[in-house]
Order: C-alpha cells, then structure tokens, then sequence
C-alpha cells in the first residue's frame, strides 16, 4: 500500500461579497418656520447616522393665512433651495404645505418626498364617546388633503377642527412657557368648555413645543381622557423606511455637524431659537 501524504495548501479566494455603498449626503427638511424642528427631533433620534440641512422660511411664517398658490409657490422655492444644497431626500415639515404641495411636489422632484400628516387616525382609534379636537392652522383645515383624510375616518363628525391663528406666530418669537397661551387658548376653545374630548391632535408641527400648554388648559376646561397626538414620530419612522428602501442609508458612523440650518429670515436672530427648540425634551 501506498502511503498518501496529506499536503496542506494555502488557497487565497478573493472576498466575493458585494461591498455595501452608502450615501452620506444629508436629507433636506423644511418648515415654513421653526416648526419643523419638532419633527427634526424625532427624525434624530431615529436616524442616528444621518445628517440633515434644515430649511425655515421665517420671512413669510405663518403659511396658514395664506392662499393655497401662495403656499405652493413657497414649497416649491423651499424644496428647490435644498435640492441645490445636494440633499437625497426631502421632508415637508409643515402640515400646510403638506396639504397645498405633497402631491405637486412628489411629481416635480427626483428625489423621495416624505410628509408629515395629522394624527387623527390614531386619535379617532380611541374609544370612548367624547369629541376629537384637530387643532392646526386655518390653512390646513380648509384644504382638500386634509378634508378628505378627515373623511376617512370611521366617524367624521366626531373631529372638531379648530383653526388657532396666534399660536405660531408666539411661537416664532421663541416663547413656549406652560402660562404664555392661555389667553390664544381660551379664545379658540372657550366655546368647547366642559365638553367630553377623548383626544387633542397637534394639526401643525409648531404645536408640539406648547404641548405642556394645551395639556394644561384641556385638563383645566375639558372633560374625559384629552390624549395628546401628534404625527412626528409617524413621519420619522416613514422616512427611515423611505431611506431604505431606496437604498441611501449613511455610513454608521456618528457624523459631526448633524444639522445644518438655513432661513429666509435672518440667520443671526433664527438660529439660536431653533438651536434651543431643537433640544427641548420630545414629550409624550
């Protein structure tokens, strides 16, 4: 017999696993002023790796007097602004541009648009017997996007919307104490006094930073539960789905500089409130 001696041989494969590409270009975010940074601050905590350009069009705050070409032309200008800032994907922040430009938007642009919308699905979902109130601009309530989602829901007339003219612009001076809306809140609700409210939907991304406002006046004046809703984490978690799937995800690595901040106003005045808006604790 034979003797077979085992030799060893050293074999060098070339790693045919595909490398994984990743886009590190920022994702463009706009608001017709500071409100969208209640939104930004859902969208970073979800996507730790991103980076972003926001957009603020405090020139022309509030979008929600204005008729619905006029906030279109100002969408357009917003978007086309970040486009040339080389973003991969853009957020409309502003439930009233959302309700004047999405689906516009969507057809001009190359890039994922991604939106935000009012809560009321979630909110029309609680039981009970009591009214649902829609607080947002005058815009966004009169607009035919928002009219039909309302006409989704299982039972339309139970959302009362109410158009709160007063709260943005306080809200773009930077003041958010608990105590600084009383007077706006008593005007717009005073007529729903006593009533049973199963849930308040937050119709504009501004209204999140008075959250602790509106809760205070609705367990001060209404009845029943008075659950709070707001669509900023919805638009945070389909944005991080839109970024897959369309295969942009940034590398994994903590990137400095995350936010970069752009305004139609004035820079100077615009950055430190936002900077301090940005970092106001998301409440629940």
């Amino acid at each position: 017999m034979t003797a077979v001696t085992a030799r060893k041989t050293n074999i060098i494969m070339d790693d045919i696993t595909p490398k994984r590409e990743y886009d590190n270009r920022p994702i463009g975010v706009f608001d017709s002023g500071f409100g969208g940074a209640s939104t930004l601050r859902n969208i970073l905590a979800e996507l730790p790796y991103e980076r972003f350009i926001y957009y603020g069009d405090n020139a022309n705050a509030p979008y929600g007097d204005k008729p619905e070409t006029e906030i279109l032309r100002l969408s357009e200008q917003a978007a086309e602004f970040l486009l040339h800032k080389g973003v991969k994907a853009l957020v409309v922040a502003c439930n009233t541009a959302t309700s004047a430009s999405i689906n516009a938007l969507r057809k001009k642009l190359d890039v994922p648009v991604v939106s935000v919308e009012p809560a009321i699905k979630p909110a029309c979902a609680v039981e009970g017997s009591g009214k649902i109130l829609m607080l947002a601009t005058q815009a966004t309530t009169r607009l035919a996007r928002y009219r039909a989602l309302q006409a989704r829901m299982p039972d339309p007339e139970r959302v009362i919307n109410v158009g709160c003219s007063g709260l943005v612009e306080r809200i773009e001076a930077g003041i958010t104490a608990e105590d600084a809306f009383d007077d706006i809140l008593w005007e717009k609700l005073a007529d729903f006094e006593g009533m049973e409210i199963d849930g308040i939907v937050l119709g504009c991304t501004h209204y999140p930073f008075i959250m602790p406002a509106v809760r205070r006046y609705a367990r001060a004046h209404f009845k029943g539960g008075c659950r709070i809703f707001d669509g900023n984490q919805g638009t945070a978690r389909q944005l991080k789905r839109v970024i897959r799937e369309y295969a942009c995800e940034a590398e994994p690595v903590a990137p400095d500089g995350r936010v970069r901040f752009f305004t139609s106003g004035c820079a100077e005045a615009c950055e430190p409130i936002f900077r301090r808006l940005l970092e106001i604790p998301i409440y629940e």
